[in-house]
């Protein structure tokens, strides 16, 4: 039985002069199951899933799947907001060896909460895999409110939660101790603090660089050794505010160039990372690679 839980990495999708870069994506992949991720997600939003086409996205899923082994697990971000379009999408899925879907909440339209429940109800229905709830309302336009999530727990199919809803503490300690669901943080910064709360992991776009502190720190928070997790999570922290300095995964996919895994390349209308931040990248992927 797959655990949500632990460190998931939200995979950057490899581009190689204007094309997806499957062979790039098989080895990063690859790269961060021997590095120690409990699992990836492809197609999020870390993976510019907007700029590829239904084939583009279906042809990188089977490569990161052949890529890791059989029970590694590999969840895959859909969105939309049309519903019927998005459920369609999902039952086109059902035939793959995922863990999980990822699914946010309908973006630009900014459903009430009601049209959100009946959103994911749809998507459930239409899917047989897991489903990981996402809230992410700064890119959405609409935040999943706690009641609708508890709502949604109540169907076994909805497994987990990806909270990126800005930190507010109590929507994080309410859904923590008031569903069933896995707390997945999406706030990278916040993983320490949502861990000690009682959440399960992350789903860090940031634990592409050395995803085996972020399990460490979790693993010392597991044993009550607060003052060795916070040291790893201080260590981390000038990291992980660089690494979102600049709009995802700019700075992300320019770290992963400078390690040899990808070429830094973005698709419109997404750029690659400033000289000034390269320069700064540099320095800090030394300090970081040093621990």
């Amino acid at each position: 039985m797959i655990e949500f839980s632990g460190i998931w990495v939200p995979m950057v999708t490899p581009f190689l002069n204007g094309q997806v870069d499957l062979a790039a994506a098989a080895r990063l992949a690859k790269h961060l199951a021997e590095q120690g991720a409990d699992g990836l997600v492809v197609c999020g939003t870390t993976g510019e899933s907007a700029t590829l086409s239904t084939s583009e996205q279906h042809q990188l899923l089977a490569a990161v799947l052949t890529a890791v082994s059989k029970d590694f697990p590999v969840a895959f971000g859909i969105s939309g907001n049309n519903t019927a379009e998005v459920a369609q999408a999902a039952a086109a899925l059902n035939n793959m060896p995922i863990a999980a879907l990822l699914v946010s909440a309908p973006y630009y339209v900014r459903p009430s909460q009601s049209g959100i429940l009946q959103h994911f109800e749809a998507i459930a229905a239409a899917s047989h895999h897991p489903l990981i709830i996402y809230n992410i309302p700064y890119r959405t336009g609409v935040t999943i409110e706690p009641a609708t999530i508890k709502a949604l727990s109540l169907n076994p199919q909805f497994v987990a939660i990806k909270e990126s809803g800005g930190g507010q503490i109590e929507p994080i300690y309410q859904i923590i101790n008031e569903t069933p669901l896995k707390f997945l943080s999406g706030e990278d910064h916040l993983i320490f603090i949502s861990s000690c709360m009682g959440g399960h992991g992350a789903i860090a776009a940031a634990a592409h660089i050395r995803p085996d502190l972020y399990k460490k720190m979790l693993s010392y928070i597991q044993e009550g050794n607060l003052a060795a997790a916070r040291i790893i999570d201080l260590q981390l922290r000038p990291l992980i505010k660089l690494l979102f300095s600049e709009p995802n995964p700019a700075v992300i996919k320019a770290a992963l160039a400078m390690q040899g895994l990808i070429h830094d390349e973005l698709r419109l209308p997404m750029t690659s990372a400033s000289a000034e931040t390269k320069s700064k990248l540099s320095m800090l992927l030394a300090e970081i690679n040093a621990i």
